[in-house]
């Protein structure tokens, strides 16, 4: 993907460039990262997905915040930009969004415990540091939704996770309340919808920033890659389900023995197919919309 804006920075998943008049151009490539490594080969659509359930989050959740959207639409940014930008394969995968001072840790909510919280409660009852309840399995429902920051890490690195009081030492004590407070009621908006459409989000990463004073929701939001999706139907205690994510090429690397470091195995076809697969269907099942329907994606 070329474009001709100045070029921010680039992440494992998404580009960035200066769409002058405090405002950025977000494209969201089809790499794909795993173990924090990003390989090879890339998923065909996948920048559309994160793009098109990000902007379908963000209009489910705009009375509770407003975020940094300013639109996915390619004749809206193209009529925005000095220049006509969002052509061809860009098209369905930018976002125009104001920018944001971004607060300096990850907003991680979690309503059942697994990955690294199961990690952490395995070894020592404790969840992010606060003790838990015992005998919990993994994949468990916890009591009640939990805000658990991380920091966040520079590429190639690992985010941290941290308690409350040392996310608040980081940013001040009432922007870190007024974090978790959105946080927790954003995930909740979106776990109940999701409910009704037999999906569980067991947990979710939101990036929050600040516009004008105030808090905004940014960046992806509740995306496969920023979210654990889990089928219903497929969920019990005491076992990790099938995610709508890419657990195609989780699974597959880990069968490799591939030490998760670089430089990654290929993945075969079949697993691209596969993961790509689930990516639309997770967008599809919570959306209740057609993938073809997005911008860019071919009928």
């Amino acid at each position: 993907m070329t474009i001709a804006l100045d070029h921010v920075y680039s992440g494992k998943v998404r580009d960035i460039y200066d769409a002058a008049d405090d405002r950025l151009l977000f494209v969201a490539s089809d790499r794909i990262s795993v173990f924090d490594v990003v390989l090879n080969e890339q998923v065909p659509d996948k920048g559309r997905v994160l793009t098109a359930m990000t902007a379908f989050w963000l209009e489910q959740l705009a009375d509770l915040a407003p975020s940094h959207l300013v639109s996915c639409d390619p004749d809206a940014i193209n009529a925005a930009l000095p220049a006509p930008a969002v052509e061809g394969d860009l098209v369905g995968r930018a976002m125009l969004v104001r920018k944001a001072d971004m607060l300096s840790v990850e907003c991680i909510v979690r309503g059942y415990i697994t990955g690294s919280a199961w990690a952490e409660y395995k070894a020592s009852g404790t969840m992010h540091g606060t003790p838990l309840p015992a005998g919990l399995q993994e994949s468990e429902q916890l009591p009640e939704p939990i805000f658990t920051p991380s920091t966040k890490a520079d590429i190639g690195d690992h985010d941290e996770n941290i308690s409350f009081d040392t996310a608040a030492a980081i940013v001040g004590r009432d922007l870190a309340e007024r974090a978790r407070e959105l946080s927790l009621a954003a995930y909740t908006r979106a776990s109940e919808h999701a409910a009704a459409r037999g999906i569980i989000i067991a947990d979710t990463k939101f990036e929050l920033g600040l516009i004008d004073g105030e808090l905004c929701l940014c960046d992806e939001v509740l995306t496969p890659d920023s979210s654990r999706f889990w089928p219903a139907d497929a969920w019990q205690p005491g076992a990790t389900p099938p995610s709508y994510d890419k657990q195609p090429v989780r699974d597959h690397l880990a069968a490799t023995g591939w030490g998760k470091t670089p430089p990654p195995p290929p993945l075969p076809d079949d697993i691209v197919r596969a993961t790509r697969d689930r990516y639309i269907a997770g967008y599809e099942a919570i959306t209740g919309k057609s993938f073809t329907d997005w911008y860019g994606v071919a009928q």
